[in-house]
């Protein structure tokens, strides 16, 4: 079994900040095309021509999420790419340096290489000098990237399985109720089908103490779920206001989305409906709402007001048809609802899986667990 020694990331990739070319909102604009187009956080846009080709990673330069980590500050890019001025460009020495660094990153302490107070900085002095424990083995230092990468692998594949079946199953709800003329259906709006329960202002729920509490699922948790400095209240509010995986929630200010809660558990904020029917099955209500949302992103952009929002009218507005024989939803349902469920207990396994990864994450790189 190998010693450990201390390294620094300029001794293990290499870097090509040198090589980033910023380009504004109105370039880019005239160079749309299908190459992304990186800045700190992740894509930002996608251009007509790349410069770089293959794989590298990608470390925030600036910004707030430095110290907020509410997404990640490194991330692969692969392939071809343009990258801009906010976001360092890396490549490690070796086929797996690229995944180490990565992981080493995600749970590591940067504060002590961050500077200013009101813009965070990662300069490339600091970042080139952040330290690294590692095994002095390189096969010990391969093998913790293959044992992360696999996990890594596992959840991807879920996530992409669940898009596809995603994509299946709305592609069917267009065709049956959209595409398809159905005379004898019954026409509903969208209030009629489902409830859509208004969330609370949960700064009147403070939690009474750190065991009986839950944390608030905003707006920016629709998609990356909760983050470190998520606010938490009281897990004493009505039950009907708690969140679990597998619900359906819609964010009706905003960005306007609607999805499957990933997620933990957690207490819905007032800008977020939770949708709900006793009468319809889950698959009914949340195409339908996503039947509408390019709809209701208009009518949100239309408003005056900074963050745009639609109101309950436009729920009684947006109309569907609906089998009025049962056996025909029943049919209906025999076709959704596996796809629902499939995607639900993938969401369970990725959480797992997810779990797993950072508990063994802390572990490798502490050197608590060898693997050689």
């Amino acid at each position: 079994m190998s010693e450990w020694k201390e390294y620094k990331l300029g001794d293990l990739a290499d870097i090509f900040d040198s090589r980033r070319i910023p380009l504004s909102s109105m370039e880019r604009q005239l160079r749309k095309g299908i190459y992304p187009y990186y800045g700190a956080s992740g894509i930002i846009d996608y251009v007509n021509e790349y410069i770089f080709d293959g794989d590298y990673l990608l470390i925030s330069e600036d910004g707030e999420n430095l110290n907020s980590r509410q997404t990640p500050i490194a991330f692969e890019a692969k392939n071809k790419f343009w990258v801009n001025n906010h976001a360092h460009i890396i490549k490690g020495r070796n086929d797996y340096a690229n995944k180490l660094i990565l992981y080493y990153l995600a749970q590591l302490d940067l504060s002590p290489y961050i500077t200013g107070a009101v813009q965070p900085k990662l300069s490339q002095e600091n970042l080139l000098s952040i330290t690294f424990n590692l095994p002095s083995n390189e096969i010990e230092q391969r093998a913790i990237a293959s044992i992360l990468s696999s996990l890594d692998d596992k959840i991807d594949l879920l996530h992409r399985q669940n898009k596809t079946l995603e994509q299946l199953a709305e592609t069917l709800f267009r065709e049956w109720f959209v595409l398809e003329e159905h005379e004898d259906w019954e026409e509903k709006s969208l209030d009629q089908i489902a409830d859509y329960l208004n969330g609370l202002a949960c700064q009147k729920y403070p939690p009474l103490d750190e065991i009986n509490k839950l944390p608030v699922i905003k707006i920016k948790d629709i998609k990356n779920g909760f983050s470190s400095n998520s606010d938490w209240v009281t897990s004493e509010v009505p039950q009907k206001y708690i969140i679990e995986r597998g619900d359906i929630l819609f964010s009706w200010s905003g960005s306007l989305e609607v999805m499957i809660w990933a997620y933990g558990k957690g207490v819905l904020n007032q800008h977020l409906f939770k949708v709900t029917s006793v009468e319809y099955p889950k698959w009914l209500y949340y195409f339908a709402t996503k039947l509408h949302l390019a709809d209701f992103r208009v009518i949100a952009e239309s408003k005056s007001t900074t963050m745009g929002h639609i109101q309950r009218e436009h729920l009684s507005a947006a109309k569907i048809k609906i089998p009025n024989d049962e056996n025909i939803l029943k049919q209906m349902d025999n076709t959704f609802s596996p796809l629902i469920n499939k995607i639900i207990i993938n969401f369970d396994q990725i959480d797992s899986l997810t779990k797993m990864r950072d508990t063994l994450l802390s572990k490798l790189m502490s050197g608590e667990i060898r693997v050689c």
